[in-house]
C-alpha cells in the first residue's frame, strides 16, 4: 500500500509521469506539466482527471474546434478516435487512465 500526494509530484520536464498502476492493459499515471501536449488521437479511450491547476482541453471534429476549461476535480473522457490536446494554464497535475502504450 502507498499514499501518493499529487501536489508533491513535480516533473523535470512537461508531461513527466509517475506510474501509479497497470490494470488489465490500462495504465494509471500521474502527470505534471506546465506546457501544452500535442494534438493526438488515442487508439482507445482516455480518462483525464485534473487534480490541480487549470487545463484548457482543445478538441476537434467535423464541426470544428472546441475548448473545454477544466478545473481541479473535472474529468475529460475521450473515446478512441477523438482528437484533442491539453493546454495547462501554469502548472497542472493530471491523473490519466488509458491503454498501456497509448500516445
Amino acid at each position: 500500500m502507498r499514499v501518493i500526494k499529487s501536489t508533491d509530484f513535480i516533473g523535470e520536464k512537461a508531461w513527466d509521469a509517475l506510474d501509479v498502476e497497470r490494470i488489465d492493459g490500462a495504465t494509471v499515471r500521474l502527470h505534471w506539466t506546465d506546457k501544452p501536449y500535442k494534438w493526438h488521437i488515442n487508439d482507445g479511450p482516455e480518462v483525464f482527471v485534473v487534480l490541480s491547476g487549470i487545463v484548457n482541453m482543445h478538441t476537434r471534429d467535423q464541426s470544428g474546434e472546441k475548448i473545454w476549461r477544466l478545473s481541479a476535480g473535472d474529468i475529460f473522457h475521450a473515446e478512441a478516435g477523438d482528437e484533442h490536446v491539453a493546454h495547462p494554464e501554469g502548472e497542472a497535475r493530471i491523473l490519466v487512465v488509458e491503454r498501456a502504450g497509448s500516445v
